[in-house]
């Protein structure tokens, strides 16, 4: 979505188009989610998990999550391209901020980012690396404090977090949720109820919505044919991905790219 760090809140990145967010998918860049109003659930390395207000949570780019805030969530996101040089954290990670003093110091420094962003001065990149920086510091010192060390995930948590790693290896494009089970050495009904107790979804509604995710980005965000479309993400025909689309949707991929302002483009 973005080639730059920048600096959008939870509203503007999710549009009209809740999905966006509340579908499993992976992530394309860094992101540093800040919640400034509302509850909502996220899932993130396997598991999924409660969000409040003065929550941090840092998506590394590849990782398979979904947020839902509902419509009276609020927060502010910092991007980052792939390959950035600012020391992030390694791994996915949600932080309970209760300390008044690294509340205020997270939101001034995201106020600060977002002012570069708007005004739009010489330099404003340079501004923001400086920012995005400062954040970065900020990030590290909360997951460094003995009361946001990870916790011990249990047997269901630890499968389901490899179930999410697998799903965007290339070598496992396509693979059904009995591929998937093979591969880590469980049975189908075994990884169902693993990820079930883990997310609130099944392993196969985790395939599913990283595949209606992946569709509908390409329809509206591309002018790729159809038949282009569902060839690359690896359904058996163009027809087979419009009753997909259509199940899922309510709308057949011509209508949602021309919902879109996309001009339709025909298999």
């Amino acid at each position: 979505m973005f080639g730059h760090i920048d600096i959008i809140s939870l509203a503007a990145m999710i549009g009209t188009q809740p999905w966006r967010l509340s579908l499993a998918h992976e992530s394309q860049q860094d992101m540093v989610i800040w919640i400034t109003r509302g509850q909502g659930r996220l899932l993130l390395n396997g598991t999924r998990r409660g969000v409040g207000v003065h929550n941090a949570i840092y998506v590394p780019s590849g990782q398979i999550f979904a947020l839902d805030m509902g419509r009276q969530g609020l927060g502010q996101v910092a991007v980052c391209p792939v390959g950035n040089d600012l020391r992030l954290p390694e791994q996915p990670r949600q932080i309970r901020v209760r300390d008044n003093d690294a509340i205020g110091e997270m939101s001034g420094l995201l106020e600060a980012a977002g002012r570069e962003v708007a005004r739009g001065r010489a330099l404003a990149q340079d501004a923001l690396d400086a920012h995005m920086g400062l954040i970065s510091v900020w990030l590290r010192r909360q997951i460094a404090l003995p009361e946001n060390l990870p916790v011990k995930q249990n047997a269901s948590a630890r499968l389901s977090a490899r179930f999410c790693d697998n799903l965007i290896r290339p070598e496992m494009q396509g693979f059904s949720m009995a591929d998937h089970a093979a591969e880590l050495s469980v049975t189908p009904t075994h990884l169902t109820r693993a990820c079930k107790a883990a997310t609130g979804r099944t392993a196969a509604d985790i395939i599913t919505e990283r595949q209606l995710h992946s569709a509908q980005s390409a329809l509206i965000d591309t002018d790729v044919p159809f038949q282009e479309i569902a060839r690359h993400l690896r359904f058996g025909s163009a027809a087979y991905f419009t009753r997909f689309i259509q199940h899922h949707t309510s709308k057949t991929p011509s209508a949602l790219r021309k919902g879109s302002g996309k001009s339709t483009v025909s298999p």
